[in-house]
């Protein structure tokens, strides 16, 4: 669709890395990494980075990052190459925990949804088999109010209350008062992101750990 109108499709592939899904070979032209994140994996650099389909793309990317000066810092480039040493066996640890979890939560009958592409009711599960090697580790899931979100936030003990995602510690975080608090009430209703809408950036620690972590905090908010 995008060819048949000349433009240029780019790609955010953050969440499943080079490791589950490569836009390049599904035809994008371009793929966005947050070098922030996963391919980093640490929690200890920032930085992102664009990933062009053709030297000609590449040229033209290279010009305004010349004359804008968008570099990334010498350090930081350095913990990411040291980061995408280890991306491929941290993303197997990283999927099977997220699916353990999004398992764990759609058997819960507290939890009213659960956003996971691999789960079997995903309505694009199919979609995500197609172009997808994996899953990955993000999963969302909904506990109604505010009241039991922050109940469960407060209850967790792995599991650390943070914006970021993708690093090898997992992160719990609560859009409606933090990556989207600045979004008006209704326009986050509309998007469907509730007041007990909860992100879970499920990290490498042992399985057994993460389910208890997150069993404990479900109970403790009923």
């Amino acid at each position: 669709m995008a060819r048949e109108r000349g433009v240029l499709l780019a790609v955010d592939n953050t969440f499943l890395t080079p490791v589950f899904q490569r836009p390049l070979e599904l035809g994008a032209d371009l793929v966005v990494h947050s070098t922030t994140k996963y391919l980093n994996g640490h929690s200890d650099g920032i930085g992102g980075v664009v990933v062009a389909r053709s030297s000609e793309l590449g040229e033209r990317l290279h010009t305004v990052q010349n004359n804008a000066g968008a570099i990334m810092g010498p350090f930081d480039a350095h913990l990411v190459v040291r980061g995408l040493r280890t991306l491929a066996v941290r993303m197997a640890v990283h999927e099977t925990n997220g699916r353990a979890l999004a398992e764990l939560l759609s058997q819960r009958e507290d939890v009213e949804r659960v956003f996971y592409p691999g789960l079997p009711d995903h309505p694009q599960i199919a979609l995500a088999k197609r172009q997808q090697d994996g899953f990955g580790a993000m999963v969302s899931f909904d506990l109604r109010s505010l009241d039991r979100a922050r109940r469960f936030c407060n209850a967790v003990r792995l599991f650390v209350l943070a914006e970021s995602l993708g690093g090898v510690e997992s992160l719990v975080c609560h859009p409606a008062t933090m990556t989207h608090a600045s979004v008006p009430p209704a326009e986050r209703a509309r998007l469907g992101i509730g007041d007990g809408l909860l992100r879970l950036s499920v990290g490498i620690e042992a399985v057994d750990d993460v389910r208890e972590d997150l069993t404990r905090a479900l109970d403790a908010a009923p």
